[in-house]
């Protein structure tokens, strides 16, 4: 389907597609520049947010400061046409009990105090509720301009953190493993009835986007994640993490894997071996040199060689093309810093010459 909003979509679509199949390059941003002079079409700002509680969690007033600010977006390259709709990293751990807490810039999970053993979907949960008032509302106003993007849910050990607290997990994860193991399978159970019934919102056809970094695909489309991993050993990772992991990549049809700081790489082994898996994604953390530096080749050429594609992020404009000359053209989904609309001219031109 195209989206108005994006007159190049039909060739970002195909890139899109390429780079699934591990082949071809994808030059994209996480968010969106805002563009000057006035919007696509005429639409009128929502009045300022009362405060960050209207602002994060009134789908109402928040569906259309979306609509409003992604009129105004840069869409060049292969920037997604996509409304973010993300509910904090982690809302499912919302749905199932814990709290959302508006910040400035972020929404924080706050782990429930209370939590006993059972892990259930109960339907009235505000936070649930929550999420379809405002993908419905999203959608209404979206009307096939662009996408309405996934939130990022999160699954596994990191929604059981969100839940009961990280060093409760940790703590079950030594002393009762049964029980770990017991909740993790229900979480996947629950996530699977969550996503499909966000899917069902949110699709177009059959196509879907996914808020966080800002990935679209003919079908169900997913980024996953065990960020809580830094935390534990290799062979606790392919325990408590993999299976669940590999179950997700099985049911849905593209998978990006979130790896997420330098502790985080001795699982990668792990994490390749799950075939159906398509993509990852590379973080370094904080006080790392970021994605397009050159200490991070050898990580991209290794996945590669797996036959997954790569999503290296934060590129720097001067890092664009010494990556591609050394990592190659294919299979890379390669998400820019870009600070104005002149440095996603000057990185299209670049990358021109690697098509």
């Amino acid at each position: 389907m195209n989206k108005t909003w994006k007159e190049s979509w039909p060739e970002s679509k195909e890139r899109y597609l390429q780079w699934w199949k591990g082949k071809g390059i994808v030059l994209s941003m996480w968010e969106h520049l805002p563009g000057e002079g006035a919007p696509r079409e005429n639409i009128s700002p929502p009045p300022p947010a009362i405060d960050l509680n209207q602002f994060w969690f009134d789908p109402e007033w928040r569906s259309r400061y979306i609509h409003y600010q992604l009129s105004k977006s840069l869409l060049k390259a292969d920037i997604l046409p996509v409304a973010n709709t993300q509910l904090g990293p982690g809302s499912l751990s919302a749905i199932l009990g814990a709290e959302l807490e508006g910040g400035e810039d972020t929404i924080w999970i706050r782990h429930n105090e209370d939590f006993g053993d059972e892990i259930i979907l109960n339907e009235e949960n505000k936070w649930w509720q929550l999420h379809l008032n405002l993908l419905k509302a999203c959608k209404n106003l979206a009307a096939g301009k662009y996408f309405v993007g996934c939130p990022d849910l999160i699954e596994g050990l990191d929604t059981l953190a969100g839940l009961k607290g990280t060093q409760n997990v940790l703590m079950d994860m030594l002393l009762r493993p049964e029980v770990v193991e017991m909740q993790l399978q229900k979480i996947n159970e629950i996530y699977f009835t969550v996503f499909d019934t966000i899917y069902d919102i949110i699709r177009e056809g059959d196509e879907m986007a996914f808020c966080y970094f800002s990935i679209w695909g003919p079908g169900k489309v997913s980024k996953l994640q065990c960020d809580i991993s830094v935390m534990i050993s290799e062979e606790d990772f392919r325990r408590f993490a993999q299976p669940f992991l590999r179950e997700q990549c099985q049911k849905i049809d593209y998978t990006l894997y979130h790896l997420d700081g330098v502790d985080a790489i001795r699982h990668l082994d792990a994490v390749l071996e799950i075939e159906e898996l398509n993509a990852v994604q590379w973080t370094p953390g904080e006080g790392q040199p970021q994605g397009g530096n050159a200490q991070w080749y050898s990580l991209y050429q290794k996945i590669l060689s797996k036959g997954k594609s790569v999503m290296p992020c934060w590129v720097e404009l001067d890092e664009l093309e010494p990556l591609l000359d050394n990592v190659g053209n294919q299979g890379l989904n390669i998400l820019m810093h870009f600070k104005k609309e002149e440095d996603i001219d000057k990185a299209c031109k670049i990358v021109e010459k690697y098509r």
